[in-house]
């Protein structure tokens, strides 16, 4: 078991009494219920729950229950939990040593596998280091010591540009994905079905994930290394730039880690594992994340005046002269969130189709047809429909944040700039003034074809075979 990633279930069949266990951080999904008649179901879908269970809820991550003493008990509480700031000097190498070591534990595999490459730094660095460490593992031995990666976006989006360089920078074997704003939106019904949300920035970012992951599957590739988790424990939103002092971000980065299951990790784990895809993420490694929030957060604040950009002390614990794991470009290229790096025409058409399929009296109804967590947008009240055709169950719908929020942040951290209470959008082009293609304006696109399908449809896509290494 990779260090605490994995859930699961023990049952003693002397008294069919059971100990259930959900992983630290919540990378795999889980959930538990009750049946009518008292008994109790676990399973890692709300679809395996909601025709048996009267009331249903997430398991909560780091956690464990045991059925003869009904109830919940914490088994993962490490010292950032408590969210006290911490006091320890930054060591860039020490900050390195701990990532390569979670990468390097996560290449324990016995099945085809690749890595996710958005060129942004998080993947690339993923990407960097098993490079630099695959050769002397098994995996190299049965599967070949060249790598493969794996990119999607809008044709000439800025993911698909920034990761075929990082790809050739690297050597990888590079397989590029592309798809269109409408493929997109006819996928979103079983995006919703398949990530059981109707969280605007979650459904965004695991369309294009979610398309991408059936073309990996169709190559033979069975496992994939992800960056995810990230700009949680380092502060790389982008609305980050705002951060009133260190103790707010510390406390910031603590509450994101902990939501890190309803959002980052549900899409990565149910936009690939739809398709029989596993992700794995090295980011969020317990003994990496004890390492990374232990440091003094004032080295995590973004300082402009001393060069300090988002999550700077990660760039700078792999910024190597005598071996560089990247150029320097991309090792310092600004934070791009997937929905919007994918390219920028995607959000701005999923809001063009929403605002043909919902009209402004639908909205002005939304407070009495949908009480809790009440669309705010157009593009959230389309969503919310689609999820309670598939889900209508009240513990369904408490499975799902809400809030408001600027570029993925939390509702508290809205409050540190006046103008973005004017601006709610999870995108990262929401930071007025930090992102370098923030909103000004709408770009629609001229026609974006209008209408959902009553039925879930499956987008057929071709992709070109690959040959695996042996």
């Amino acid at each position: 078991m990779l260090d605490g990633v994995f859930s699961f279930v023990l049952l003693d069949t002397r008294d069919n009494s059971f100990i259930a266990a959900r992983d630290a951080i919540g990378v795999t999904p889980l959930y538990i219920g009750w049946g009518i008649d008292g008994s109790v179901w676990i399973s890692s879908e709300v679809k395996g729950l909601n025709d048996d269970c009267e009331h249903f809820e997430i398991f909560p991550p780091g956690h464990l229950y045991s059925s003869k003493q009904g109830g919940f008990k914490r088994w993962y509480n490490p010292p950032w939990f408590s969210e006290v700031i911490p006091s320890v000097p930054y060591d860039p190498l020490a900050l390195r040593k701990a990532f390569e070591k979670a990468v390097i534990k996560r290449l324990m595999t016995d099945v085809p596998f690749g890595v996710l490459l958005s060129g942004g730094l998080d993947s690339s660095l993923v990407a960097a280091v098993t490079v630099r460490h695959l050769a002397g593992t098994k995996a190299a031995k049965r599967w070949g010591t060249k790598l493969h990666s794996f990119c999607v976006g809008l044709e000439g989006s800025p993911d698909l540009k920034a990761a075929k360089e990082v790809a050739n920078y690297l050597g990888t074997m590079h397989h590029e994905f592309t798809f269109t704003v409408q493929d997109g939106i006819d996928a979103i019904e079983d995006v919703i079905y398949h990530t059981e949300t109707y969280d605007v920035t979650t459904i965004r970012a695991s369309t294009p994930m979610f398309l991408m992951s059936r073309k990996i599957k169709s190559l033979g590739v069975k496992m994939v290394i992800s960056g995810e988790g990230s700009d949680e424990i380092f502060g790389g939103y982008l609305y980050f730039h705002k951060a009133p002092n260190k103790e707010e971000l510390h406390r910031e980065t603590c509450q994101k880690i902990k939501a890190l299951h309803q959002y980052d990790c549900l899409r990565a784990n149910k936009a690939t594992s739809a398709w029989g895809l596993e992700a794995r993420v090295p980011f969020l490694d317990k003994e990496f994340i004890n390492e990374a929030m232990s440091i003094d957060p004032e080295w995590k604040m973004i300082r402009p005046d001393l060069g300090r950009i988002e999550k700077w002390m990660l760039r700078k614990a792999f910024d190597d002269e005598e071996q560089p794991f990247l150029p320097k470009h991309i090792l310092y290229r600004q934070k791009e969130q997937f929905s919007d790096g994918v390219g920028y025409s995607w959000i701005d058409g999923l809001k063009a189709h929403a605002e043909s399929n919902v009209t402004d009296k639908m909205m002005s109804n939304a407070k009495f047809i949908y009480p809790h967590n009440t669309p705010t947008t157009k593009e959230a009240y389309c969503y919310r429909m689609i999820f309670e055709r598939f889900f209508p169950q009240n513990s369904a719908i408490l499975t799902v944040p809400g809030g408001p929020s600027v570029a993925c942040s939390t509702a508290k951290a809205v409050e540190w700039d006046a103008q973005w209470s004017g601006n709610l959008d999870p995108s990262g082009r929401a930071a007025l003034g930090v992102h370098l293609s923030a909103y000004e304006q709408e770009h629609l696109p001229a026609t974006i074809m209008a209408g959902t399908s009553k039925k879930p449809r499956m987008i057929e896509v071709a992709a070109p075979g690959v040959a695996i290494e042996s």
